[in-house]
């Protein structure tokens, strides 16, 4: 198992983060086996116990999602030892999860977003304007929790007014901004440099006491930043990209273009966006033209 993590990390340029959740994936599987056996033999494992194995999690509470990418972990970890020629079968090869509902994301309305975004009295504490540069941040580029937590100073370039993002496997993608957001980070970098005096690291968005920020400190501010809105379910950094992505295509963008900014791997993931888009329009549709059926 060491093995394959390392390989993740390493020639497969996985986050820290994701390996992570990769090991206690493959864990959670082998504690389960060793309830039934009294030793983990993976050559001996068939598609019947990992059914079953499948089976408890839904039981214990898991949601399908959850499952499927338990399962996703535990098939990887098997193509790994098919190709490193440590195992001959792979009884995972044709096993399917759960089925998943789908979902459509969650966001935030664009007039509900620029009245938080504009409001005109702000304080001038350091974190306030952290929070709201922050907030401005996450809705005007898309980017992810985790990526704006790895922005450096030098990953801003004012003159271009362009972002250098790093995303999974450390591909890199240049995201433009505007004149606002533009004034919104020039305001936080200079309340910043003025009362931090020593940052410990060379990270765009700091605490106080100059250290970098975590990925649970972001989801707490971005959540207490939301409650502001009432109506809204979920409140998350993620929630503010589906925004972006949602406001983009909303304003005509196109989507290809859309997946380069989200930094998305395929089309696929990006196209959920339109189906958001779609429900709004037949919301639209059904509230305003006089002969449709509700």
């Amino acid at each position: 198992m060491e093995s394959f993590l390392q390989y993740l990390r390493y020639e497969r340029n996985y986050s820290a983060h994701t390996v992570s959740a990769y090991q206690r994936d493959l864990n959670q599987f082998e504690v389960f086996i060793l309830q039934q056996e009294s030793c983990l033999e993976l050559a001996k494992i068939d598609s019947a116990q990992v059914r079953n194995w499948i089976v408890y999690l839904m039981e214990t509470g898991y949601s399908p999602l959850s499952v499927n990418r338990k399962l996703s972990s535990l098939k990887s970890f098997y193509r790994y030892l098919q190709k490193k020629d440590l195992l001959k079968d792979n009884p995972l090869k044709k096993l399917t999860g759960p089925k998943v509902n789908k979902t459509l994301p969650n966001f935030v309305k664009e007039v509900e977003m620029d009245r938080l975004l504009d409001q005109e009295e702000l304080d001038s504490d350091f974190e306030d304007v952290r929070d709201h540069a922050i907030l401005e941040v996450l809705y005007m580029t898309g980017i992810r929790c985790a990526e704006l937590v790895n922005l450096k100073n030098r990953d801003v370039d004012f003159s271009a007014r362009q972002l250098k993002v790093t995303g999974k496997r450390n591909k890199q993608r240049i995201i433009p901004f505007s004149g606002k957001l533009e004034e919104k980070l020039s305001l936080y970098i200079n309340v910043r440099d003025e009362e931090v005096e020593k940052p410990v690291q060379d990270a765009l968005f700091i605490r106080k006491d100059g250290r970098s920020l975590s990925n649970s400190l972001v989801y707490r501010i971005v959540k207490k930043q939301l409650s502001q809105l009432t109506g809204l379910s979920k409140k998350s950094p993620h929630v503010l990209r589906h925004s972006f992505a949602t406001s983009m295509l909303n304003n005509g963008a196109d989507l290809s273009a859309v997946k380069e900014l989200l930094g998305h791997a395929s089309l696929s993931s990006t196209e959920v966006y339109t189906h958001v888009t779609f429900e709004e329009l037949k919301k639209v549709y059904h509230q305003a033209h006089p002969r449709a059926e509700t």
